[in-house]
């Protein structure tokens, strides 16, 4: 029954007559997306990009030759330059944070840049989910006309060595590694870092923790033992509380000496 049926049929004759939170088609039910223009975003779409964005620092590239898209057009192919992909995420090392080392960018254009992707994470949605896995079928038969998919676009023409799919309704995070022409799907390690990249001296792991107040299960970047890299905020609290606790233990090393903290601070 689709849910355009369902609503017809709600009885609107109750007395009393049951609130519409009870009766109408929840958040759940109704499609978070425009079926003309699949991948439009929810807000896990805002968050967990923005958690992988505070926490990708590798110590091996500063944050000026590094850039970070989320979200933004990346236009492939200089023979059809109106052809573009939106990846959820995706890191390129080795190019200036700024465009020309002074503007924000308005999307990536590879045939300017010059360097694909290192890491691309796509967050499955329920439009776009076949398309992020390789699952759909180009039907045009001229191959120079035919639009590939992300996946075609990232196994076999940008080349991204390292793509990460994850379903936050399933809590599904699925890894492939380029080898040779083709993805092969790996094996998540048992223990932190689910996923470990090498070039970058980071991994991957899913934490069930709280994200800007809002709990779940995040993907985010950490260190060779699982530990999280800190976000800029969390790192920030942690300065504080060290600072704090040495405070601490030094004003209680005077007080075992004999000094008087209250007398001395008047």
């Amino acid at each position: 029954m689709t849910i355009e049926t369902q609503i017809e049929t709600i009885p609107t004759t109750e007395d009393p007559p049951r609130s519409p939170r009870d009766i109408l088609p929840t958040m759940d039910d109704l499609p978070s997306e425009d079926p003309e223009e699949p991948g439009l975003p929810d807000e896990f779409h805002f968050y967990q990009p923005d958690l992988l964005r505070r926490t990708c620092r590798s110590p091996r590239y500063s944050p000026e030759s590094t850039f970070v898209g989320v979200d933004i057009n990346f236009y492939y192919d200089v023979r059809h330059h109106l052809r573009y992909k939106r990846p959820d995420w995706f890191l390129v090392v080795g190019v200036p944070r700024l465009w020309e080392e002074t503007r924000l960018r308005n999307s990536y254009v590879m045939w300017q840049e010059g360097v694909a992707p290192l890491v691309v994470v796509e967050l499955l949605s329920p439009g776009t989910g076949k398309e992020d896995l390789g699952e759909t079928e180009n039907p045009a038969e001229d191959a120079d006309r035919a639009i590939p998919s992300k996946w075609e676009v990232y196994e076999q023409i940008l080349r991204v060595p390292y793509c990460l799919v994850y379903d936050r309704r399933t809590q599904r995070l699925r890894f492939f590694q380029l080898e040779g022409a083709r993805y092969r799907e790996r094996s998540l390690n048992p223990q932190p870092p689910l996923i470990w990249i090498p070039e970058l001296e980071l991994g991957l792991d899913l934490r069930s923790e709280e994200y800007e107040g809002i709990p779940g299960l995040w993907l985010r970047w950490c260190d060779d033992r699982g530990n999280p890299i800190p976000t800029d905020t969390e790192a920030e609290r942690q300065r504080a509380e060290a600072e704090r606790q040495r405070a601490d233990r030094l004003a209680a090393r005077l007080r075992e000496l004999g000094v008087d903290l209250e007398e001395d601070s008047g």
